[in-house]
């Protein structure tokens, strides 16, 4: 069942087009082998050290929040599988593990309610999270998303990026500039100018109607506008009545906010697939509009495209 007690601040935090460069960057692991692994830092962090261990760190590389209890079996199942997808990134990112039981404060500070809770920090703000046991397949797409939406702010913002965070030694080739409506697009995001940002993906979108990131970065401030008054609570609850049919799509934007892809995706095909008439062609067109939020090479659209043409014939 889907859970959204988590922060409300963690919702839409990393763009959905970042899961483009998690595809690209599962690829370059899997290329890789299993030589390109290294172990990254891994530190135990109290309250006392939860500032320079965390948050100072955090200015310059992802931190990795482990919050756990040696009472939760889930605890001891997740740790491990965090531990050897951080390593493989080879320091990249750094592992901070907070007991809960030994450092309360920190688990109230940050609005923990279950064990095991991962979240992800990165310029002092938690970006993103997940509060149940994965397996270790999504994880690594967890931490691919949360890598590729890592790279897109330095490259939207260069200067931010660390002194010594280059390629074997060497800075990348510049790629070509970006498109003005793009670059538009972002600042108006930073800003929380949804409007705006709406305004310059269409203007892309009228000159190149197949650019992708135009047609994702659309779909993605779309899906943030329509949750942006959202009481996850009040969602929770009201998606347990299958015929609210309102609850269950914002029910999948909120889900698909939190990375949970596939879950948004099967509880709209369910949507679909019990209605009829203008309610199953809302619930199809809700979809469809979730779809643009990803790169085309999605392995997840493959999959739900499929059960959406099975829903409809």
């Amino acid at each position: 069942m889907a859970d959204f007690s988590r922060p409300g601040s963690l919702y839409g935090a990393v763009d959905l087009g970042a899961r483009k460069q998690a595809l690209e960057a599962q690829a370059r692991r899997e290329a890789a082998g299993p030589q390109a692994a290294s172990s990254a830092s891994v530190v135990d962090v109290t309250e006392e050290t939860f500032t320079t261990d965390v948050i100072d760190r955090s200015m310059t590389v992802p931190v990795v929040l482990d919050l756990w209890s040696p009472r939760a079996p889930g605890s001891a199942q997740l740790s491990p599988v965090l531990e050897k997808v951080v390593g493989d990134l080879g320091g990249r990112v750094v592992l901070a593990k907070v007991n809960v039981d030994a450092s309360p404060q920190i688990a109230q500070a940050l609005r923990v309610q279950a064990v095991p809770t991962v979240l992800a920090i990165f310029q002092g703000q938690a970006v993103t999270g997940f509060q149940q046991v994965l397996p270790e397949q999504e994880v690594r797409r967890w931490l691919d998303e949360l890598m590729g939406a890592v790279e897109q702010f330095y490259q939207a913002n260069p200067g931010a990026r660390p002194p010594d965070d280059e390629q074997d030694g060497q800075e990348a080739p510049a790629g070509p500039p970006a498109d003005p409506d793009l670059v538009a697009a972002e600042q108006a995001i930073d800003q929380g100018d949804f409007d705006a940002a709406i305004a310059a993906y269409q203007r892309l979108l009228a000159r190149a109607p197949g650019n992708e990131d135009a047609k994702m970065g659309l779909a993605g401030v779309n899906l943030i506008k329509r949750t942006a008054e959202a009481d996850p609570a009040d969602v929770q609850r009201r998606m347990q009545d299958p015929s609210d049919i309102d609850a269950q799509l914002l029910a999948a934007d909120l889900e698909m906010l939190s990375g949970a892809v596939d879950e948004a995706f099967e509880r709209v095909i369910a949507v679909v697939k019990r209605t009829s008439g203008d309610d199953r062609d809302r619930a199809r067109r809700h979809l469809l509009s979730l779809f643009e939020a990803l790169p085309a090479e999605d392995p997840s659209l493959a999959k739900a495209r499929r059960a959406l043409a099975s829903a409809l014939f």
